[in-house]
This record gives structure tokens, sequence and C-alpha cells, in this order.
């Protein structure tokens, strides 16, 4: 980018040609910060604390709840044979901690006996994994998954898409758009690093519940 002329209390002025990283975020998932009040207000997201989801027709909405605290874990969002999964976490004000994790995913799926390989996605880099699974019957079978990390002010949103859509492009295009399309609520208390930010059930819903997203 060109540098525009500054003022008297500003930087010096400089015509330095800058290459600049591109932003991952530029169409979403976005800050409470980045939204506009009313857009949040609207009733067109459903509020579960943290984040804010917009589903498509057809698609469910799944928590997972510990049944001892009774504290919401994840979000599950299915359509047809695909799902993604959605968990926010802390991050600190001054960098992204998702290489830092990626890493570590990259090393508990070796541990399992799975491969994961780093590729290129449309929010940056990203973890293909393939790992055995065990089914109800006993039998072990080999579950793909893709991870997506999008480190965002203060958080790391972490997307994890199942099923059909981890491994057609056709299939993964609306798990990618409603990823888009969250916005993470972090608030302003301070939280640790890698802290899970509180989700909570959308209101009026149950823990059993499977509500129509």
């Amino acid at each position: 980018m060109i540098f525009r002329r500054k003022g008297k209390n500003d930087e010096p002025e400089t015509s330095e040609t800058v290459e600049e990283t591109p932003d991952v975020r530029a169409a979403g998932p976005f800050d409470s910060t980045e939204v506009e009040e009313a857009d949040l207000e609207s009733g067109e997201r459903i509020d579960l604390g943290a984040l804010q989801v917009t589903g498509m027709p057809g698609m469910e909405l799944g928590l997972q709840v510990d049944e001892q605290s009774g504290v919401v874990q994840a979000v599950l969002l299915m359509l047809d044979d695909s799902a993604l999964e959605l968990r926010a976490f802390a991050a600190p004000k001054t960098s992204g901690i998702w290489d830092e994790v990626r890493q570590e995913i990259m090393d508990e799926a070796a541990r399992m006996g799975g491969t994961a390989t780093e590729t290129d996605g449309p929010f940056g880099t990203e973890l293909v994994l393939v790992v055995p699974v065990e089914d109800p019957e006993g039998q072990v079978f080999s579950q793909t998954s893709r991870v997506i990390g999008v480190d965002g002010p203060r958080w790391l949103l972490r997307g994890t898409v199942l099923g059909r859509a981890a491994v057609e492009p056709d299939a993964a295009a609306p798990m990618e758009e409603t990823l888009r399309n969250v916005v993470v609520v972090r608030g302003n208390e301070p939280m640790a690093v890698r802290e899970s930010l509180p989700l909570r059930l959308p209101e009026g819903a149950q823990p059993n519940d499977a509500e129509q997203a």
C-alpha cells in the first residue's frame, strides 16, 4: 500500500510500498466489536454466549453439555451428513495462538496412531486429520476431519469439520459459510490464555434439546 500524507503530529510521510498480510477474517468470523449492535440484537443469530451463530435451512444445532456440571463445552451444527463443531478460547492481546495449538493437535494425532497434514484453506493454514476411531460395536475405522483455527482479538475460534464436508468441497461450502458468519463475544473480563470462552444454552432451551438453527 502507498502511505497517505500524515499530519504534523503523525509519523513522517513515506512512499514505501509495503506488502500486506492477507486478512483471513475480512469476511468473517467476526469479533463482536466489528458488528453493529443492532445487528447483534436483530434476532437473526442464535445467542450462545461467547458465540453467536447463523444457521441455514435444514441445519440443526446441538450443544455438547457436561452432564455433571451442566457447562456447555462446544457447539455442533449439523447438515445432512456433515457437521461443524465450534469452540472458542481466550488468547493474549499481542499474538495469536493457532500456530502453537495446531502443533499440539498434530502431536496428539500422531500419538493416536493417525496423521495430521497442514494445508492452505480459506481461513489460512488448517489441518486434515485422519485418526483411528472405534465405533460402538468395537470396529476400528479411520475418521477424516478438518481442523480450522482463526485468531481474533484476544480469542481463538476453532472449527472442526466432520463427515462428508471434511472430504468433499461441495459439502464443505455450507460449513465454511456458517463459520464465516460466527460472531465471537469475547468480553472484557480477564481470562487465562486457552481458557474456554463461556457458552450457554439458547433462551428457553433444555439440555437435551436439538434446536433448529
